[in-house]
């Protein structure tokens, strides 16, 4: 009978404050506890519902406040999240500008002391996220070759068969190129690589660089259609080697070829006629871009051209942010981002001269809900290749990252470049070429 009464007591505890804690949540939501029982916050049916297996995350929303802490309850499994998973990024906002009266804290704090779900059962709620264990309290991290070779390995050698799950036929993983919404991914990333091997006028027999080359489309495509001499460097020892089956299976041995290497470690001046780098600078780090820019402006000929694609940032610098350490936690160890202006800013300094500049941001949002929708599709098959905790950090990555395009946070920008030599330069009058059938 005490028992039940103790139980009965924690229960309406929770439940009200619940209701304060979500009392001024703007959307609808409904919230389920450990012990079964549901709230429902709003008027008409919930977007979602969070599912508390147990008091510790329910505890640690009352105590913190904090998403990240939701999102590691999400990882082990303490918490789970029922209906549209882009709509629980709501929270977030939310959770940051909820302010409580110091009368109010204390008796939250008290609850919190209190919230129990029995005994023993909370010593197994949910298993560790490993892929977080090594990148606590290293938000701004040495962007030596060591730690580089180390943060690639951490996102990028997870396993070819998990990332060909969901990415298109070519295994690009960077921003598709989308000519109407309803554009299948495989379509959109060959226009991706397309668009990029026109704006760089590639010619037979020019010598093509490829810093940071993935899984080899780029180079293998160039070289197909475009029978040029590519070369790509990579950090992820799992893409150089699929790379290499890639080069053998098309019958490019005598045109492409593949490196593992840092692009600090590439020699030569003036070796290659085009130079093009597909989502990779974001791993450089800030402080290294006159280094990266440099030696692209060094390996490049003169009038050659220089197309960087990649992510920017809607303020200056990376300051440490709920997203930004998120990021770095969980998903990009070294990631580094800036604004378009910066960026631009910096290879100027390297001597580049900036052609053209063209916002891809749309197409990216397009892109990771097609990357959602294709590993949620592939949820059983992914989890022989990874663990339940590792496919939740991609999908509440790649649906947050979503968002954070289509609200304009985050840009992608593919800026063509030339280092200047005689004449008119390397690029034609106009951009008609780039669409000419």
């Amino acid at each position: 009978m005490e028992r039940n009464l103790t139980e009965s007591t924690v229960a309406k505890q929770a439940w009200s404050i619940a209701r304060r804690v979500f009392r001024d949540y703007p959307g609808k939501l409904a919230v389920r506890l450990w012990d079964g029982q549901t709230l429902a916050i709003g008027e008409g049916t919930p977007d979602f519902t969070l599912v508390f297996h147990h008091s510790a995350p329910f505890r640690d929303l009352i105590l913190f406040r904090d998403p990240l802490r939701l999102a590691e309850a999400y990882f082990k499994g303490s918490l789970d999240v029922e209906g549209d998973l882009y709509a629980v990024f709501g929270l977030k906002d939310h959770l940051q500008s909820f302010t409580l009266s110091v009368p109010e804290k204390a008796a939250f704090l008290a609850a919190a002391l209190l919230l129990t779900d029995g005994p023993g059962t909370e010593a197994n709620a949910g298993t560790p996220v490993r892929r977080s264990q090594p990148l606590r309290s290293r938000f701004f991290r040495p962007h030596s070759r060591n730690t580089n070779r180390k943060a690639i390995a951490f996102h990028y050698d997870v396993s070819n068969e998990f990332y060909r799950l969901w990415l298109d036929r070519q295994m690009v993983y960077s921003c598709a190129y989308f000519q109407t919404p309803e554009e299948d991914l495989d379509q959109a990333q060959q226009n991706k690589l397309e668009h990029i091997c026109r704006k760089l006028r590639l010619k037979p027999g020019e010598r093509l660089l490829d810093i940071g080359c993935g899984w080899g489309a780029l180079v293998c495509w160039a070289a197909r259609h475009y029978g040029v001499r590519a070369h790509g460097v990579t950090l992820s020892r799992n893409q150089y080697e699929y790379g290499l089956l890639k080069v053998r299976e098309h019958g490019l041995e005598g045109m492409v070829t593949l490196e593992l290497k840092d692009y600090r470690d590439l020699e030569g001046e003036g070796v290659f006629d085009k130079i093009a780098s597909v989502g990779m600078f974001e791993h450089v780090g800030l402080k290294n871009l006159p280094v990266y820019f440099g030696t692209a402006h060094r390996l490049l000929k003169p009038d050659g051209l220089f197309l960087n694609h990649g992510i920017t940032y809607d303020g200056e610098g990376w300051r440490r942010t709920v997203s930004t350490e998120f990021i770095n936690r969980y998903v990009f160890p070294d990631g580094e981002l800036d604004s378009v202006s910066n960026v631009q800013r910096a290879m100027e300094q390297s001597r580049f001269e900036i052609l053209d500049v063209e916002s891809l941001r749309p197409h990216y949002a397009l892109t990771l809900r097609h990357w959602v929708d294709r590993l949620e599709a592939h949820r059983e098959e992914a989890l022989r290749h990874i663990s339940e905790a590792v496919y939740r950090v991609w999908r509440l990555y790649m649906a947050a990252c979503a968002l954070q395009f289509e609200e304009g946070g985050a840009g992608v920008y593919q800026i063509l470049a030339s280092k200047k030599g005689k004449g008119l330069g390397p690029a034609p009058l106009t951009r008609r070429d780039l669409y000419a059938d």
